[in-house]
């Protein structure tokens, strides 16, 4: 039997997440694990396999557009992706952010995410807890990077603290979209921070805080892993979007 070691979050670490709403794990998966999930979930693109939200399903744009956007429930598709959802090293780290026994959620996220080359939408400023319907904000979302992730094939970007930050329903349009065309909302997106990504690193970020990405304008497909979990305490609300099959971990 391989025992691996417990890794933990230093305190300078638990202190930038709680700062900032994210954290950047550099090298933290297995080369060789990115590696299979991407050939599976490549399968899956080619052979578009559902379910799947498209381009036009995000944008609402009637377009007819056929881009995936995304691979949903990915959870039950192929044991690897299984696997890296059920990690066992990144589960103390998990516990140290969000108390012990979190439950993994197959309600939101739970995707792998595509952003085709020229083909792909900006995606705009939001926090994911917009459609997510829980008793509190103790959610966070693990980001596994496939391959090379920067603006150019877009990246993700992040408004450091805005998990703490106070809006007024005025900032937010009807999809609930941070606006970009008001000065107060426009002082706050300038403070946007980004770091390139490389194959086997991970981004922690809490539900609530701001995140964007630009289109893809290389020529090559970016893929990503994005799962969400939630607090044990933090119960969904009956009979919503959110009250759905969960795993304990």
């Amino acid at each position: 039997m391989i025992l691996f070691p417990i890794m933990k979050l230093s305190q300078e670490q638990q202190t930038e997440f709680n700062t900032n709403g994210f954290l950047l794990l550099k090298g933290f998966a297995d080369p060789n694990l990115c590696d299979a999930i991407l050939l599976k979930a490549q399968e899956h693109l080619d052979n578009k396999v559902e379910p799947i939200e498209s381009e036009e399903e995000y944008l609402r744009s009637g377009t007819g557009s056929s881009t995936i956007r995304r691979l949903r429930q990915v959870y039950q598709r192929e044991n690897i992706f299984k696997e890296w959802m059920r990690n066992k090293e990144i589960l103390p780290i998990l516990e140290q952010l969000l108390g012990k026994s979190p439950k993994l959620l197959l309600a939101h996220h739970n995707s792998i995410m595509t952003k085709l080359p020229q083909k792909s939408s900006i995606t705009t400023w939001h926090q994911d807890i917009r459609y997510w319907h829980y008793e509190n904000d103790e959610l966070l979302s693990v980001w596994l990077s496939l391959g090379d992730e920067f603006l150019e094939n877009g990246l993700l970007e992040f408004i450091p603290g805005s998990h703490k930050m106070n809006f007024t329903p005025e900032q937010f349009d009807k999809r609930a979209t941070f606006r970009d065309d008001l000065e107060k909302n426009k002082t706050i997106t300038s403070k946007r921070v980004h770091y390139n990504l490389s194959k086997g690193d991970i981004v922690l970020f809490h539900s609530k805080t701001l995140h964007y990405a630009h289109q893809n304008e290389t020529d090559k497909t970016k893929i990503s892993f994005v799962y969400s979990l939630r607090s044990a305490s933090n119960l969904p609300i009956i009979n919503t979007r959110s009250d759905f099959k969960e795993i304990s971990l």
